[in-house]
């Protein structure tokens, strides 16, 4: 299985030679202290070895479990918002697994057509599960989501019948908790010392994973391989490091924005975890970069005019994927279309033309340009992914100063909207 690798192209010499080896070199103590496991972030880093919250045992529970689902299911409703549920759509969005039930999300919006849009899919549907994932059962989507969707079972299935239908991923000793203790629901962990948006290495992101049809198995050996990389990697050369370290100069250098840019749709999910995960963890105190997203090449006719000619104010990440797993060959044609000039050439050629054509045009403007190649877009690909990605944040917001595991200015819109809807302690 190959490796994940990184290269930085700076063609305006934004960055001077040596200076990001020096900065990695300044930034070692983080790495070290991460690697061992920070202290002060003891509350926080369940997620850390991978083994303490999706060790084989653990692995091996929530297969059994999804099988139980897969086994009945046409339809799985994933219930949660933000980090509770990002990292398994990701997954399943990018790896489209061809067996196992239709996954549904619910829970991430309070848009009324779109909980009657679920419900009269659901009514198309011959055996229904869902699983609600909430830490500590206070946020306000997946409540609601939660509550209407159990309604729907009962007055379908019957209370008893529907009880068993009902997964619930929450923090042991939570309200969550007490309502499946007090009616049958399967109870799953939402581990205490994993934040949301961290928590794809938990029974959070990876039963509804399995429940698709995913090689969790393969998911997790891809977290601790990568885990056992940036462990053991020097700083220099240490992959997370080093994209910290180029993300924390090009903002000081002036550059506001990062660009995360593909050529497989299959990632745009996976795109979006990403932005939750670097905006939530690190936009606090007035500083960090703005994570945004450029799916190609459809956004090449969108935002690629600005990226080309606009204010130089971003630097852009593509992701490019290795193994070729697809392949569709234009055809001969009779009818003049004048794409003559393509044919027999293969879609997953003309593709990497064009992603290579776009890493050339916006470095020759001077942009500064990292390429991440992946081996593949795999259980395994995915599961180096998500551990790097977390722990390339986590050594970021350290050298930003901001603590990677709160997010204090989420709470402001709630605490607006729950006075508006009359929550009790929330009144003006």
């Amino acid at each position: 299985m190959g490796q994940i690798s990184l290269r930085y192209v700076d063609l305006k010499g934004v960055i001077a030679p040596g200076e990001l080896e020096e900065r990695c070199r300044g930034a070692a103590p983080i790495l070290k202290r991460m690697a061992e496991g920070d202290p002060k972030y003891a509350d926080f880093t369940g997620w850390r070895t991978v083994d303490e919250t999706a060790g084989p045992a653990r692995v091996d529970y929530l297969l059994q479990e999804a099988e139980r689902v897969r086994r009945d299911a046409d339809a799985f409703v994933v219930i949660g918002i933000g980090g509770s549920n990002q990292a398994s759509r990701a997954a399943i969005k990018a790896l489209r697994p061809k067996d196992g039930p239709a996954i549904l999300w619910a829970g991430n919006t309070i848009s009324a057509a779109e909980m009657a849009r679920t419900l009269e899919e659901l009514d198309g549907c011959r055996s229904v599960y869902i699983d609600c994932i909430a830490k500590n059962f206070e946020t306000l989507e997946p409540g609601i989501a939660f509550r209407v969707l159990r309604q729907y079972l009962e007055k379908r299935y019957g209370e008893q019948e529907a009880a068993k239908r009902i997964f619930a991923t929450g923090t042991p000793g939570s309200t969550l908790h007490q309502l499946c203790k007090d009616h049958g629901y399967t109870f799953l962990t939402f581990p205490e010392r994993v934040g949301g948006r961290f928590s794809v290495l938990s029974d959070v992101g990876l039963f509804p994973m399995a429940v698709a049809g995913v090689d969790i198995r393969a998911v997790t050996a891809g977290m601790r391989e990568m885990r056992d990389r940036l462990f053991s990697e020097p700083a220099e050369n240490n992959l997370a490091l080093r994209y910290a370290c180029i993300r924390k100069l090009l903002l000081e250098k002036g550059y506001a924005m990062e660009m995360l840019s593909f050529f497989e749709p299959r990632l745009n999910y996976f795109a979006k975890w990403w932005v939750q995960t670097f905006a939530e963890s690190e936009g606090k105190e007035n500083t960090a970069l703005y994570p945004i997203v450029s799916s190609n090449s459809e956004d090449l006719h969108a935002v690629g005019q600005y990226v080309q000619q606009g204010r130089p104010i971003l630097f852009e990440t593509f992701l490019r994927v290795e193994a070729r797993d697809a392949s569709v060959v234009l055809p001969h044609e009779e009818k003049k279309d004048y794409f003559d000039y393509l044919e027999d050439k293969d879609f997953w050629d003309i593709n990497e033309a064009a992603r290579e054509g776009t890493f050339a045009a916006h470095s020759q403007r001077g942009i500064p340009c990292l390429e991440f190649t992946l081996p593949a877009i795999d259980a395994h690909t995915l599961g180096q992914l998500y551990y790097y990605f977390i722990f390339a944040c986590c050594l970021s917001c350290e050298l930003l100063g901001v603590n990677p595991f709160d997010q204090p200015g989420v709470e402001a819109y709630k605490h607006e909207m729950f006075q508006r809807l009359g929550k009790p302690g929330k009144e003006k």
